[in-house]
């Protein structure tokens, strides 16, 4: 056949394909479209060693454009692919930059349907190995999902901009007992892990080549204009607290209060918990025996187990409560639902019921607190301790090296004998008792 363009014909080609060599060999099929054939490659993979590809100069420089593997791409496409590349380059357009361009169209194209949550959802599986905390992987997750995923998981993650950021980081918290209240002002701690959070995902898509610009989640020069910073946001206003003083007349009244909700109430305020600790227990943390609940650490504010000294007051209490079938994996204040412990809303509309409205659970810790502080020799160090706070001096880190279960023991009994004044109780003792 003729030796211009289109030199050779299918079944040439495929004879080419399977010469026996061991080197590279090239043939010209004329304009510039070249059949290769890998030799050292045919023996591994007779399907991957032969391709097309487009030689041309361009700008006097040589330029070389692969147009697929054969026999996936066959003579005729070849041809076809030769053609418009060179139209292309006929035009002033260099046939590889085109290329190229429609590549990163192509790749761009697919980076409009990733979504900033399974953006995020790979991040922490590339990062879960890094982190020896397996806890603060865990927090990373429970963060985003209960804050960003509800206002931006669905959404395209190159297209997330500040103003995405900022309905994130101001939306609407209400807390028990409280006003609603923005996200950065209620909580602030969270609202800036989770900026943080947002803006290392933000990252990692640019780095994956899912997004373009600046990081719309960053601090400077960026959120920072927009959001007080944090040592200027006032705490939103704590959670309301019963005088102390009245805790003993409180306690008589809710004793009379049928239900499991007034007796989850009692427990809380005996134990000084936090209201998700005490719905949330089990008996497979409370220990009768030794009189010792124990609070695992995914359920914990500071992600570390407690452990909680039980007066005998409360003991009887969960005596009274616990089914004779109990099992360990069953909630201690079971709720209407099966396997579900009492609801959040459980206590709050039970000091309703007693015409409390003023008060909230959480507020107990806080009279708990004044408690010590004013009615007691006990350390406030140590009331500290009871109410499992974070410890972030280090002299005070130092000083409680141990559990100090003993010295909380003899606390947490003043507290409930105080409680129960009218039971027995007698605060007076307290002065003179020895403080830790």
């Amino acid at each position: 056949m003729a030796k211009g363009i289109a030199r050779f014909s299918a079944i040439e080609i495929e004879k080419f394909a399977r010469t026996s060599i061991k080197k590279l060999k090239a043939w010209h099929d004329g304009g510039g479209l070249y059949f290769i054939v890998d030799g050292r490659r045919a023996e591994e993979n007779a399907r991957g060693s032969a391709s097309w590809a487009y030689r041309y100069m361009f700008e006097g420089k040589a330029r070389k454009l692969g147009l697929g593997s054969y026999p996936d791409i066959g003579l005729k496409d070849a041809r076809q692919r030769l053609a418009d590349f060179r139209q292309v380059k006929a035009h002033g357009r260099d046939p590889l930059a085109v290329k190229d361009a429609e590549r990163e169209a192509r790749r761009l194209a697919g980076a409009r349907a990733v979504t900033f949550r399974a953006v995020a959802e790979d991040f922490l599986r590339a990062n879960r190995v890094k982190w020896k905390n397996l806890k603060h992987a865990d927090q990373w997750e429970a963060t985003l999902k209960s804050y960003a995923y509800p206002l931006i998981g669905d959404r395209i993650v190159g297209d997330i901009d500040a103003e995405a950021v900022l309905k994130v980081l101001s939306q609407e918290i209400r807390d028990e007992g409280q006003k609603p209240a923005p996200l950065w002002e209620a909580r602030p701690e969270t609202a800036s892990r989770l900026r943080g959070r947002i803006e290392n995902v933000l990252d990692y898509a640019k780095v994956r080549g899912l997004r373009e610009g600046d990081n719309p989640a960053a601090w400077r020069g960026n959120l920072k204009l927009a959001l007080p910073a944090r040592s200027k946001v006032k705490e939103v206003e704590s959670h309301n607290a019963l005088p102390f003083s009245d805790i003993p007349s409180f306690m008589t009244k809710l004793h009379g209060q049928e239900g499991m909700a007034a007796r989850g109430l009692e427990f809380l305020i005996l134990t000084a918990a936090r209201t998700g600790e005490a719905l949330g227990a089990t008996w497979g943390e409370i220990d009768l025996e030794e009189g010792r609940w124990t609070v695992p650490a995914k359920r914990m504010k500071a992600g570390k187990a407690h452990s909680v000294p039980l007066p005998d007051a409360v003991l009887a209490l969960l005596r009274t409560v616990r089914p004779a079938d109990a099992e360990a994996e069953d909630h201690v204040f079971p709720g209407s639902r099966p396997g579900k412990p009492l609801s959040n809303m459980a206590f709050l509309m039970l000091l309703r019921r007693m015409g409390h409205d003023e008060v909230t659970a959480h507020g107990m810790r806080s009279t708990f607190r004044d408690w010590v502080s004013a009615a007691t020799n006990f350390s406030g160090e140590l009331a500290e301790r009871a109410l499992a706070h974070a410890v972030k001096d280090s002299t005070e880190r130092a000083y409680f090296r141990d559990d100090l279960f003993d010295k909380r023991r003899a606390l947490m009994d003043a507290w409930a004998a105080y409680c129960d004044q009218a039971h027995g109780g007698n605060v007076q003792h307290l002065r003179a008792g020895v403080g830790a």
